[in-house]
């Protein structure tokens, strides 16, 4: 894998694992969470949720406020099970709906050094998306801020 040497240990500042869902989607209470490494180490966790949002801008806020964490601009390594999210940085996809998240994000990656962001397979046993998808469903379980952001667009692309 990309940013890996031969010990297994990245060549990055930071690892980030990511994770966001809403129930039901769109228009339910969304939840994100997120795992930053540091030198393969947990550096720490958070989450949060909203109520009235999708799963995509939930997806997108667990790369954001992970981001936001990391106080120092850094070189990071970002892992989500959103190819919403991985394919839209990546090019694939373009930005056409949750523009307030979107410029949140590129405010983000502007600010660090590097961000290389990777695609994992969800529900597949990766121990941090696991504990991501824990974080996710307590943050959307805790939701009591509205999504202000949320249009009641239905989001085309899958997350």
């Amino acid at each position: 894998m990309e940013g890996e040497d031969y010990m297994g240990k990245t060549n990055y500042d930071f690892e980030i694992y990511t994770d966001g869902g809403c129930s039901p989607n769109p228009g339910g209470n969304g939840g994100y969470g997120f795992v930053i490494l540091q030198r393969g180490n947990e550096f720490l966790r958070g989450n949060g949720g909203y109520i009235g949002t999708t799963n995509n801008r939930m997806e997108l806020m667990a790369a954001i406020v992970a981001l936001e964490s990391i106080k120092e601009p850094s070189t990071v390594l970002l892992h989500s099970d959103s190819k919403y999210l991985v394919y839209t940085m990546q090019g694939m996809y373009s930005k056409k709906k949750n523009r307030d998240l979107w410029n949140r994000l590129d405010q983000e990656c502007r600010r660090h050094k590097k961000i290389t962001f990777s695609w994992v397979r969800g529900h597949n046993g990766n121990k941090y998306n696991e504990i991501c998808d824990t974080l996710a469903t307590e943050g959307m379980r805790d939701a009591t801020e509205r999504d202000k952001g949320y249009d009641g667009a239905v989001c085309s692309l899958p997350a």
